[in-house]
């Protein structure tokens, strides 16, 4: 099994992700953790896209995120399946503004030692291209799944089909 959990930043998807991924017995690749290094260095689109390829060499496994507007479509080239993580934008806000508090106050540490910094950074890198994406989303995707009809495409748009689809790992092989 190959599947690709998205959605903008704060909808759940490494929730979801490694939920998969625990209850089907996968790879869970968090696409953010090799696209960021040491003190928020992003590496290249190239180094990016060789290091995803490599994770998703073959069967087994479950990413987080696609990256599809840095790397192009490899994610959905190789993966079967998809959960589109398409909730209320301001469901996903509230949740992302809660996360990057209790992140901050409480110091946790992300990828490589990375902390998350200043709410002006927050803001600028993280709270306004999540919103923006949400709805750019829901405009561009169809277009890019009807390129992949490979795809089996789960578009989850509520709490209650993200924690029906995260327990019943048998429905992630069928089209809805």
């Amino acid at each position: 099994m190959r599947i690709a959990v998205i959605g903008p930043s704060g909808s759940g998807k490494t929730w979801l992700s490694s939920r998969l991924a625990e209850n089907l017995c996968l790879r869970h690749i968090e696409i953010d953790a090799l696209h960021h290094g040491p003190n928020w260095e992003p590496c290249t689109s190239e180094e990016l896209r060789e290091r995803v390829a490599a994770a998703t060499q073959g069967d087994g496994w479950v990413s987080d995120g696609a990256y599809h507007q840095m790397i192009g479509e490899l994610v959905f080239e190789r993966a079967e399946t998809v959960a589109w993580l398409d909730l209320p934008i301001r469901l996903v806000m509230w949740r992302l503004l809660r996360r990057t508090y209790l992140r901050k106050r409480h110091g946790t540490e992300l990828w490589h030692g990375n902390r998350e910094g200043p709410w002006r950074e927050s803001i600028r890198f993280l709270i306004w291209p999540s919103f923006k994406r949400g709805f750019e989303n829901r405009r561009r995707l169809p277009a890019l799944f009807a390129r992949h009809p490979h795809l089996s495409v789960h578009r989850l748009r509520s709490d209650e089909a993200v924690r029906r689809f995260a327990e019943a790992p048998q429905s992630v092989r069928a089209t809805p």
